[in-house]
């Protein structure tokens, strides 16, 4: 789902960051709405979650791999504003720290994970759950089926993308300049990972979290659960547990972190994702690798902890854990300081509006 810089021409681009900026800017403006300033540090470990999970590689019978993103939770919680800059943020820094996606393609693998995922799932949330109170298990059940619909409706969005290159950029003799795989290939092969591993997993996390918020912390749903009552008639609220929501949701990304190693079990690459070296091109009828994709494939090389790991190619475990709590800091961080210079300046413009009669 991380579309590496060269499988894309500059001109998709070009026309992805085209629709991601404007949009981006609106989330800035929109978010303010609901992420007041308790609700600050939740977007924060959302965007952190968002980041672990999409380092959990899933094996995928056709030699690839998948992972869940977590997109549609934070739109459920929060609203899709909120999970645009969430997700764009994290999507950011494992491209400029690990290498994980393109630079060149931020614009693009923004616009599938953190905007076309977070609305389309959020409104398939919207249409299943409807009036149901909190707890019911239909809003449950829409949670995990909107996660599942979204990250699939991201799949199919890149598998256009690339699927696309072959036919609108080529040399005179027809050889594809960027992505190799037609339509007949992406869409197959992202299909398979998706409608099956892939989906599953973001259902289960989808449904699995807000199961736990809506029972144990309902309070942190109300921004986008308004006059939705949080139990269906008399049933009695939810006892209050020795454990904390804030404690639980810490000890599980402490967990996850500690867990991070396992997506090295799944390390893919049949589809020459990760280096365009490894593409078959006896399979694909290229006598060399597409001019474009060799050429912008390096265009971004000043990675911290290139592919999470060291240079050396030494203690991969360790570098991957590594990598998790350095990704987890820093998107955490910088989640938190967007969303406090944005509720500031709207804070500043309230202030400043004249009083009316």
């Amino acid at each position: 789902m991380h579309i590496p810089d060269g499988y894309l021409s500059p001109q998709t681009c070009a026309a992805a960051f085209v629709v991601a900026v404007p949009t981006w800017a609106v989330a800035a403006n929109r978010v303010t709405r609901v992420v007041k300033t308790r609700n600050v540090p939740t977007l924060a470990v959302f965007a952190a979650l968002s980041f672990l999970v999409m380092m959990f590689n899933i094996p995928i019978p056709d030699g690839t791999t998948a992972h869940a993103v977590g997109a549609v939770i934070i739109a459920i919680a929060l609203g899709p504003w909120a999970a645009v800059i969430a997700v764009s943020v994290a999507l950011l820094f494992q491209a400029l720290l690990f290498g994980d996606g393109g630079v060149l393609a931020f614009g693009a693998n923004a616009l599938n994970l953190a905007i076309l995922m977070p609305f389309i799932g959020y409104g398939v949330y919207r249409l299943i759950a409807g009036r149901s109170p909190l707890t019911s298990t239909r809003r449950i059940a829409a949670a995990a089926i909107a996660g599942y619909t979204g990250i699939n409706a991201a799949a199919l969005a890149t598998a256009v993308e690339m699927g696309i290159q072959p036919d609108l950029f080529h040399t005179a003799s027809g050889a594809p300049l960027y992505s190799p795989y037609g339509l007949s290939q992406t869409i197959p092969a992202m299909a398979l990972a998706h409608l099956t591993i892939a989906g599953a997993a973001e259902a289960i996390l989808t449904g699995g979290v807000f199961a736990y918020l809506a029972r144990t912390d309902p309070a942190r749903l109300a921004a986008t659960h308004r006059d939705i009552p949080a139990t269906a008639g008399d049933a009695p609220a939810p006892r209050a547990r020795r454990l904390t929501p804030a404690r639980m949701t810490l000890g599980f990304v402490a967990l996850m972190v500690l867990l991070t190693p396992l997506g090295l079990l799944a390390p893919g690459g049949a589809f020459g994702e990760d280096a365009p070296h490894d593409l078959n091109l006896r399979e694909l009828g290229l006598s060399a690798i597409p001019a474009g994709l060799a050429k912008y494939n390096g265009f971004w090389s000043h990675t911290l902890l290139a592919d999470y790991g060291f240079s050396d190619g030494q203690h991969a475990g360790l570098a991957y854990l590594l990598s998790a709590i350095i990704g987890i800091a820093v998107v955490a961080a910088v989640i938190f300081a967007i969303s406090t210079l944005i509720e500031r300046v709207a804070r500043h413009r309230e202030v400043g509006k004249p009083e009316t009669a």
